[in-house]
């Protein structure tokens, strides 16, 4: 008994263990004690587990927020002057003016051409063993008007044409022709991609035509267009190399004044041809057969096109006139699109697919190119024209793009070396209309004041008033109201001559050389300064400072 008492008090669980002896020996709050004792002991463990779980998962969310915080930098938002004035006291400067983001910073900066003797890096011609003047190529911020690169060219300088199709997969953004010489530039550095001699008989008007892909080298193509007295030549250059593909063909036996490349919704191509009897289309697979180029671009004609074509020619009549003077298309990117025609006689929209009239405004002299933007929301284009009534005056309408019908219509006094309109979009399915002219106080006003020149900007939903801005330029070569940034800062940019003279641009008319300004302005930076102009009968009951108020509001949009 005293081995057996001995042995259970050293040991009190062995028993248990053994049977139902063992727990016969423990009452009931022994039993319940133990079974939570084990309980507990697994809820410990649990719990050890999630605190692991909770600090860790801490661990991770400081660590994201450290480096987002620290290590990975936020996005620096471009800082903008709202003016800025960039001088070039000896220059003379060309009808050239492009938009493109050269420093890849998500905003538009400005390229343009100068004839100077120097340029603002201290590059000089007599350094680069060119003729004095020489040309330059100058890329500028957006942002500041701080220069980015510049370029000196061997002169002449004859055109320059930049945007020539987006996704085209070209690793150049810009073709320029000077001197005897055919460049492709690289926007973001002024460098040469590839160059070739200059064609002979080139003119200086902007021949050139973005083909799609036809030797399959993924990269689109281009046609060189070089018109002559006699002939009108096209070559086909690869969009990588610059090399002729195949022959020169023979596109008209006139001298043609425009071309344009047209895609009809079925996905063919067709070179527009202008020239002194009017508008004619030709199927870009017939030009690449007769250049005897193998192309693997599925290139196919319209049905519909060729069906209207005569027998003994294989161009597509599409619009006859001895007086056609501009031919525009109504998107400036994407296809099928229609097509706006001006004559002496008369505007035409015609259906790009068809060929069929849509509508028709009967005019007296256009003054220029007409322009584009959505004066109503119906979503369809609306054109701008500037009409000339005579007596040193001209008329700026606004016609449906839809049906033809006038919109809107206003009689200033057409100032001297004008640029045509303007407009930029806003998020509220309208745009804002820029022009510039001179509407005089009085009726018997003297014509002397078209030597002035005001800029006006017109807000769709206030019709009855414009907004006049005093701010008087000088010679404009030219001039582009654009957003710099996507869906924001909107702004317009100017090249002007500082002496108040100069020619037009081109070759035979560049500026008098006594220097030239190029500046950006914000758009909205005009609105505090601007005169309130009310036109017409039943003017807005609105007082000045609510349509002031109105233009300050505007929100920009790039669709």
């Amino acid at each position: 008994m005293e081995a057996t008492e001995r042995a259970t008090e050293a040991d009190p669980l062995k028993r248990g263990e053994g049977g139902a002896d063992g727990v016969r020996g423990l009452s009931a709050a022994d039993l319940k004690k133990k079974k939570s004792c084990t309980d507990g002991l697994g809820f410990a463990k649990l719990s050890h587990w999630r605190t692991a779980v909770f600090f860790l998962s801490l661990f991770l969310c400081l660590t994201i927020v450290f480096a987002f915080s620290f290590i990975i930098p936020c996005p620096v938002r471009p800082q903008y002057l709202v003016i800025w004035n960039r001088t070039f006291p000896q220059a003379a400067t060309f009808d050239f003016l492009a938009l493109e983001d050269a420093s890849k910073d998500k905003v538009k900066d400005v390229l343009f051409v100068l004839k100077d003797q120097e340029g603002s890096q201290n590059n000089t011609c007599e350094a680069k063993g060119l003729p004095t003047p020489c040309v330059f190529v100058v890329a500028v911020e957006g942002t500041d008007g701080d220069t980015i690169w510049e370029r000196p060219l061997a002169p002449e300088f004859h055109w320059a044409q930049c945007s020539l199709g987006r996704d085209t997969n070209r690793d150049w953004d810009c073709l320029l022709a000077h001197s005897d010489q055919l460049k492709a530039i690289d926007k973001h550095t002024g460098v040469d991609k590839w160059q070739r001699p200059h064609p002979l008989g080139q003119s200086s008007t902007l021949p050139v035509l973005s083909l799609p892909d036809l030797d399959g080298d993924g990269v689109e193509d281009l046609a060189l267009v070089a018109p002559a007295l006699t002939q009108t030549q096209l070559m086909i250059l690869s969009g990588r190399t610059g090399n002729q593909m195949g022959l020169e063909v023979t596109l008209d036996s006139s001298q043609t004044a425009r071309h344009l490349l047209h895609s009809t919704e079925k996905g063919s191509h067709y070179v527009l041809v202008q020239n002194d009897t009017g508008l004619y289309g030709l199927a870009l697979l017939k030009i690449a057969s007769r250049a005897q180029v193998d192309t693997r671009a599925g290139l196919k004609e319209d049905k519909l096109w060729e069906s209207k074509a005569s027998a003994a020619s294989d161009f597509v009549p599409v619009y006859q006139s001895d007086s056609l003077r501009h031919v525009l298309r109504t998107k400036a990117s994407g296809d099928p699109s229609d097509l706006l025609l001006v004559s002496a006689e008369e505007v035409v929209l015609i259906d790009g697919n068809t060929l069929q009239r849509l509508w028709s405004v009967n005019t007296s002299a256009v003054l220029r190119e007409p322009s584009f933007g959505h004066f109503n929301k119906d979503g369809v284009l609306d054109v701008v024209l500037e009409e000339e009534v005579g007596n040193e005056t001209k008329r700026v309408v606004i016609v449906d793009g839809k049906s033809g019908r006038f919109l809107w219509q206003v009689k200033m006094l057409a100032s001297l070396n004008s640029p045509r309109p303007a407009s930029v979009n806003t998020i509220n399915s309208v745009s804002v209309f820029m022009f510039w002219g001179m509407i005089p106080v009085e009726n018997n006003s003297s014509v002397a004041l078209t030597m002035d020149r005001r800029s006006y900007m017109l807000h769709p939903h206030y019709s009855k008033v414009l907004l006049e801005s005093t701010n008087v330029m000088d010679h404009i070569f030219a001039f582009k109201a654009t957003l710099l940034e996507r869906g924001r800062h909107a702004c317009y940019i100017l090249l002007t001559s500082l002496g108040g003279g100069g020619g037009g641009g081109g070759v035979g008319g560049v500026g008098s050389g006594s220097g030239v300004m190029l500046s950006k302005r914000k758009l909205k930076e005009d609105i505090p300064g601007s005169r309130v102009h009310r036109i017409g009968t039943g003017s807005t009951d609105d007082t000045n400072e609510n349509i002031k108020e109105a233009f300050k509001r505007l929100r920009f949009s790039d669709e």
